[in-house]
C-alpha cells in the first residue's frame, strides 16, 4: 500500500493517543523506574492482540507482523527530574519529576504508528516485521538503550527509527540530516577538599571556594585550547555547591556538568585530559581533587541511505513544505547505541505551535503541541512501510 493511505487507519486513534499521552504526562516515572508507564503501554498493545514481551526491568519490545525483514521503532519512556511548570491541566502529580523532554509524546506517536501497522497486519498488508521498542531510561547516563541490546532487542533488525521532539520547529515539519545528528555527551563531576576555617583568615585554610570557582572557569577554556576547536568540544556547569555559612570557609564543595563532543575521535581522547587538568589548576590552593568522568554516549550517528529512505516516505505521506534539513545539535541521546549496531535514523519531530513560543527541552515548563502525535505516528509508519517494502 501506500504511504497516503495512512490517514484513515491513524484516524480512530488519534484522540485517543492524545489521552494516553496526558495519563503519561500526569504520571511521570524517571529511568528504571518507568512500571506504571511499561503496564499501560503493555495493556494497550494486549488490547490490541499483540503479545509485548518486557525488558529486564522496566520497558519492552513489541513484534507486530510476519517473519522477514524487520524494521525496529524506538521510544524512550523515561521522564526527567524535574518539576512540572508547564500549567497543563494534565500536570505531573508526582513531585519533583516531569515529562519536560517529550518522551510522552515519542510514547505515544510510536503506539500510535504500532497499532496502525498492527490493523495493516491483520489486513495482510504489512510486507515484514515490526519491532516496537519502548525503552527505558534513556536520560540515565550510558543509556537504557544498552539494556535493550544486552536483552537481544535488535536481533534480526535491518534498520532502526526514532524521533526527538524538536520545539524549534512547527508542528507538521520533520527534520533530517545525513550524518551525526547529536553530539557525545558525558558526565562530569569534581570534589574538592580541604581543610577550612574562617574567612579572616584564608592564609591558613585550603579554600576550596575559591579553587572550585578556579576550576570552574579555567578548565573550559583549557579544553578549549588542548583540543581542536571544529570538535565542538564544550563543558558546561549545571551544579555547583559548597559551604554553609558566608564566613566559614568549608571542607568540601562540588562541580557538576556535561561534557559534550561533536567528533567522536575527540570525545575518546577527551575525557582522560579532564583529571590531569584539574589537578594542575587547584595545585596552588592546596586542596585536594577527585574528578569523576562517567562516559555517556557517543554522537549519533545517521545513515545517509535510511536518511533518503526517511525523506521519501515524509514527502510522500506529508507532502512538500513538511520536511526541512537540520544541524548537529550538542544534544545526547542514547540512540546512538543502537545506530552503532544496525543503520537508521534520528527524525526530529516538530512540536511548536505555529506563531507560539519556542520552549527549550529540560525546562519544566516544556509544552508540545499535540498535533505533533498523529504527525509522528504517520511519519514513523510511513517510514517502516517503506523500509519493509525496499526489502521485497
Amino acid at each position: 500500500m501506500g504511504c497516503s493511505d495512512l490517514i484513515p487507519f491513524l484516524a480512530p486513534y488519534d484522540e485517543e493517543l492524545v489521552t494516553f499521552r496526558r495519563d503519561l504526562h500526569a504520571h511521570p516515572e524517571t529511568g528504571h523506574h518507568e512500571v506504571r508507564t511499561t503496564a499501560r503501554i503493555a495493556g494497550r498493545l494486549e488490547r490490541a492482540g499483540l503479545a509485548p514481551q518486557f525488558l529486564p526491568g522496566t520497558g519492552l519490545t513489541c513484534d507486530i507482523g510476519p517473519l522477514g525483514p524487520c524494521v525496529l521503532l524506538r521510544a524512550d519512556i523515561d521522564a526527567l527530574p524535574l518539576p512540572d511548570e508547564s500549567g497543563l491541566t494534565c500536570s505531573s502529580i508526582q513531585p519533583g519529576v516531569s515529562h519536560a523532554c517529550g518522551h510522552d509524546v515519542h510514547t505515544s506517536a510510536v503506539l500510535g504508528a504500532g497499532l496502525v501497522l498492527s490493523d495493516l497486519a491483520r489486513l495482510d498488508q504489512l510486507p515484514g516485521r515490526v519491532r516496537l521498542v519502548f525503552q527505558p531510561a534513556e536520560e540515565v547516563m550510558p543509556g537504557g538503550a544498552l539494556d535493550v541490546i544486552a536483552a537481544g532487542g535488535l536481533d534480526g533488525v535491518d534498520r532502526a527509527f526514532a524521533l526527538h521532539c524538536d520545539p524549534s520547529s512547527d508542528v507538521g515539519t520533520v527534520s533530517l540530516r545525513a550524518g551525526a545528528i547529536t553530539s557525545a555527551a558525558d558526565h562530569v563531576l569534581v570534589r574538592l577538599h580541604g581543610t577550612g576555617g574562617h574567612t579572616s583568615r584564608p592564609h591558613l585554610t585550603e579554600d576550596v571556594v575559591f579553587a572550585l570557582a578556579q576550576v570552574a572557569t579555567q578548565l573550559p577554556a583549557v579544553l578549549s585550547r588542548r583540543l581542536d576547536p571544529r570538535s565542538g568540544v564544550a563543558l558546561v556547569w549545571g551544579r555547583i555547591g559548597a559551604g554553609l555559612a558566608a564566613n566559614a570557609i568549608p571542607r568540601s564543595g562540588e562541580l557538576e556538568g556535561t561534557l559534550r563532543c561533536l567528533d567522536q575521535e575527540v570525545w575518546s581522547s577527551a575525557g582522560a585530559l579532564l583529571a590531569d587538568v584539574v589537578h594542575e589548576i587547584v595545585r596552588p590552593y592546596g586542596v585536594r581533587a577527585e574528578v569523576l568522568h562517567t562516559r555517556g554516549v557517543p554522537p549519533t550517528v545517521n545513515d545517509p541511505d535510511a536518511v533518503q529512505l526517511a525523506e521519501r516516505a515524509v514527502l510522500d505521506e506529508l507532502g512538500e513544505g513538511h520536511l526541512r534539513m537540520t544541524e548537529q545539535s550538542l544534544g545526547g541521546e542514547d540512540f546512538a547505541w543502537i545506530l552503532e549496531k544496525v543503520p537508521g535514523a534520528m527524525i526530529r519531530l516538530g512540536t511548536r505551535s505555529p506563531g507560539g513560543r519556542t520552549y527549550d527541552l529540560h525546562q519544566g515548563d516544556f509544552v508540545a503541541d499535540e498535533r505533533a502525535i498523529a504527525v509522528g505516528a504517520r511519519v514513523l509508519a510511513a517510514v517502516a512501510l517503506r523500509q519493509l517494502d525496499s526489502e521485497q
